[in-house]
């Protein structure tokens, strides 16, 4: 199971390198809770899985109509460049509060029309740090609607409860110790 192949104290083979991963989504899911129009922070994709060595950390987060994507986006590459400092990746992946997937947060600190060439978001701009590249990927509404692993959830600005592992898996003591750079 995820919990067995993250956690340091139920599984000794766990390497530094996902220590420090997942040190950088701790990070993550401290900056993002604190946003407002943040409603559900969870992980989807291979780490949820039962895979030997997921190469990335994908992450949903439900929001708002209007919350801020610009601070959700820092967050976001922080998280990117923490992970990439180990040849890994990571994605945080967006939702509206209805369950529809908006896209991904925009990779680019200067995020509007006509900056880059190589954005293919189908409306560069509109929202700030939107980067909505639907037809290159989409994620199901059941992935949305029941996500695999919930860290983080908030119904009209109150913490709801989440299972015991969710808060062990971001409770447990992980100091990056080798991490290029640093994220911050």
């Amino acid at each position: 199971m995820f919990l067995h192949w993250i956690d340091p104290v139920d599984a000794g083979h766990v390497r530094e390198s996902s220590g420090v991963v997942l040190y950088g989504l701790r990070r993550f899911v401290s900056g993002a809770q604190s946003i407002a129009g943040v409603r559900l922070i969870s992980l989807v994709g291979s780490i949820v899985t039962t895979k030997p060595n997921p190469k990335d950390i994908d992450v949903l987060v439900v929001v708002a109509d209007n919350a801020d994507l610009s601070a959700l986006a820092v967050h976001a590459r922080r998280s990117q460049g923490n992970a990439q400092s180990l040849n890994r990746g990571a994605d945080v992946f967006l939702a509206n509060e209805p369950g529809d997937y908006i896209g991904r947060t925009c990779r680019w600190r200067d995020c509007r029309p006509g900056v880059r060439q190589a954005c293919d978001a189908r409306h560069c701009g509109r929202r700030s740090h939107l980067h909505d590249d639907l037809d290159t990927l989409s994620l199901s509404r059941g992935i949305v609607a029941s996500p695999p692993v919930t860290l983080w959830l908030s119904s009209r600005g109150e913490l709801r409860s989440i299972s015991k592992k969710s808060l062990r898996l971001l409770s447990t003591p992980l100091q990056p110790t080798s991490c290029a750079g640093g994220a911050s």
